[in-house]
């Protein structure tokens, strides 16, 4: 009765092991996921600020109204 309550128990202890490996792996996976989104982000921010800069620098201004109002 001893052995196999200690088999049962291995094989959960097992079984606990490789979940919390795959669990591991999937974070893993998500954390690099999580980092390149952050840079996209980062390159969108910059990349927004960049041409609201250069649009502010146009001379003629996207709100007047032309000369025949």
């Amino acid at each position: 009765m001893d052995e196999e309550r200690l088999v049962k128990i291995e094989m959960k202890i097992e079984f606990q092991e490789q979940t919390i490996k795959e669990l591991n792996d999937v974070i893993c996976e998500q954390q690099n996921e999580i980092q390149r989104l952050a840079k996209i982000c980062d390159l969108l921010s910059t990349q927004g600020k960049e041409f609201s800069e250069f649009t502010s620098r146009i001379d003629a201004p996207a709100n007047e109204k032309p000369p025949h109002y």
